[in-house]
């Protein structure tokens, strides 16, 4: 778990994804919409994925991926994200604060 934390703050935006999950890819272009470059994690193509995927259940993320960290915080998984996509300009503000993004 320690792991995934560290790397989910190494970047104003991380993503834990898995290359074949096309919710992943979705999450990511929204994320990229919005011009922000977010550090991407292939859970099934790096040698630690597995348990990494595990610590992520543990933190919460049900399912595993994605799972999306924006200013060293876990915000969460896809529905989280599309949640404050679709609440006005949340994601765009987290995104702002987070430095991953400038107006």
């Amino acid at each position: 778990m320690e792991k995934v934390m560290k790397l989910g703050a190494e970047s104003p935006v991380v993503i834990f994804s898995m290359s074949s999950c096309c919710i992943s890819h979705s999450i990511e272009t929204l994320i990229r919409s919005f011009g922000a470059n977010p550090t991407v994690y292939e859970l099934d193509e790096i040698p630690n994925g597995r348990e990494m995927e595990k610590a992520l259940v543990e933190l919460g993320c049900k399912p595993s991926v994605p799972a999306v960290f924006i200013g060293k915080e876990l915000v969460g998984g896809s529905n989280e994200i599309m949640s404050l996509n679709l609440r006005g300009n949340k994601l765009k503000q987290l995104l702002i604060r987070a430095n991953a993004i400038w107006v």
